[in-house]
């Protein structure tokens, strides 16, 4: 039987059985699960990360975006959940759901580039500062030496 919304509930662990129409949040392992929607029983599970799920609480009521694509059940069944009610989505075909894994890989590839540039600029921002600092220490004590 389909299920129309998800009742959320906050757990610090996924329980290993899981309800029907209830969507677990922990947020201390930043995952969602819930079984899915359309009655096959599957456990689905959705990681809140930059580059996977998005996960909004208005207090009352739940959001995951993007919408669920459930293209490795034999159910395939595609739907959104907003504000805990889920919306259904048409079906994918398969050239549909290979260009979605591949967007999804690119968006991936993408916000980790971007990680790692900001770390390898940090570094690279550090060893200025450090080189400064070492040259401004070099040169007071310099002037400081020589009563400038």
């Amino acid at each position: 039987m389909k299920t129309k919304s998800l009742r959320h509930s906050f757990v610090k662990y996924i329980p290993e059985t899981l309800e029907d129409g209830v969507l677990y949040i922990s947020i201390d392992y930043c995952t969602a699960a819930h079984k899915c929607v359309c009655g096959c029983g599957n456990k689905v599970i959705t990681p809140i990360t930059p580059t996977d799920w998005e996960l909004t609480f208005n207090g009352e009521a739940i959001t995951l975006s993007p919408s669920i694509g459930n293209w490795s059940f034999d159910c395939q069944s595609h739907y959104w959940v907003k504000n805990s009610e889920i919306q259904w989505a048409g079906k994918w075909s398969r050239y549909e759901i290979d260009e979605g894994r591949r967007n999804d890989q690119i968006k991936k590839q993408i916000h980790f580039s971007k990680v790692d540039n900001l770390a390898d600029v940090s570094a690279e921002n550090e060893k200025n500062i450090t080189r400064q600092g070492h040259s401004q220490g070099f040169w007071r004590k310099l002037f400081q030496r020589f009563g400038f």
